[in-house]
């Protein structure tokens, strides 16, 4: 339900309404022939907080950023973005957002100011503001000194950190970012993140963002989980992981499978197989740890226990891990005979 992901920053009360709304949706609904990639889904996000979609490849949140950009259309029901209508209001909902895309859109053979001034041009930004605001946005993202050097020299953290000033150059209400630091490595993805942060606390704006990665989830003050095209599960990510409620014990034996087995069997409880080993959720897992050792009749070689994470809170909702949903959605594409088709080709 909507209610249900109403995002607010943590320092409100929880009866304290987080102001106007930046995104209201109702029923959003978008069809490409018989595929239902978004299915009738609603949400509210409030403004100046930072509010992400969390979900696997292919789970539509980047057909629902689209639609609310405006780039498509929606089969059905309604959106505001800005306070403005994204089928009957469109020049007034671009005017209102900055959209940083999955792929980069820079142009490599200019230099990262020139690239902010052809942006500024295109969104009619007065000129005695342009340079202001480049100096802005460059000193935001830490790329000031860099403003003069050709994009094609930059890295792909620093690609990202211009699209980002790119995104903020004509001040919107709202920012969308869609899956901001795909395919960058961890030390940089953790540098876009504390950029992310600052520009919400300077710019005070609304964030809106995709992400397939749980420990970024953890960044938003609230978040809604996707998955084939439906929010199965919102709120923010410790009320999310508290409903889950129970603590995971990972364990590895001599033999995974005979000691999956004999979980099922001796302790009634569901377990399956990981990566790592053979992984059970039990309420008081430390207290349940001597127990396994004592009853499960097989050497255990190694155990964790860990308080639940977004990602049990993912496999609680949906049946599967978001590694598996990733999986199982690049076989589904593969089996397609149209996308065989293109990558024999």
């Amino acid at each position: 339900m909507a209610e249900d992901i109403v995002a607010s920053p943590p320092r409100l009360e929880a009866s304290e309404p987080p102001g106007p709304w930046a995104v209201e949706v109702e029923g959003l609904t978008k069809r490409f022939g018989e595929l239902e990639a978004v299915r009738g889904i609603s949400l509210r996000v409030g403004a100046g907080e930072i509010f992400g979609f969390l979900g696997p490849n292919g789970a539509g949140k980047s057909t629902t950023i689209s639609m609310l950009c405006t780039l498509v259309r929606p089969t059905a029901g309604r959106a505001l973005v800005g306070g403005y209508d994204v089928v009957s209001q469109r020049d007034l909902v671009r005017r209102s957002i900055g959209l940083v895309f999955q792929d980069t859109t820079l142009d490599d053979y200019l230099t990262a100011e020139e690239n902010l001034r052809f942006h500024a041009e295109l969104y009619g930004i007065e000129r005695r503001r342009v340079a202001e605001r480049i100096d802005f946005v460059l000193e935001m993202v830490g790329l000031a000194e860099r403003r003069r050097s050709s994009v094609k020299t930059f890295s792909g953290g620093m690609k990202r950190r211009l699209e980002i000033a790119r995104g903020l150059l004509h001040a919107p209400r709202v920012l969308f970012l869609d899956e901001p630091t795909v395919g960058l490595d961890p030390q940089t993805r953790a540098s876009i993140w504390r950029y992310i942060r600052e520009l919400q606390r300077q710019e005070q704006i609304t964030i809106f963002m995709t992400t397939h990665y749980m420990d970024e989830a953890e960044f938003c003050h609230r978040i809604a989980i996707m998955d084939h095209g439906q929010i199965v599960a919102g709120g923010t990510p410790e009320a999310l992981k508290a409903s889950v409620g129970k603590d995971r014990i990972e364990i590895t034996t001599a033999d995974d499978a005979e000691a999956l087995r004999r979980i099922r069997e001796r302790f009634g409880l569901e377990a399956r197989r990981t990566d790592e080993g053979v992984l059970v959720q039990v309420a008081g897992g430390e207290a349940f740890v001597p127990r396994l050792f004592a009853e499960l009749g097989l050497a255990i070689t190694s155990v964790r226990v860990a308080r639940p994470s977004l990602d049990d809170v993912f496999m609680a909702y949906t049946g599967r891990t978001i590694r598996d949903a990733e999986r199982s959605t690049a076989e589904a594409l593969r089996s397609a005979p149209f996308v065989r088709g293109r990558l024999r080709s």
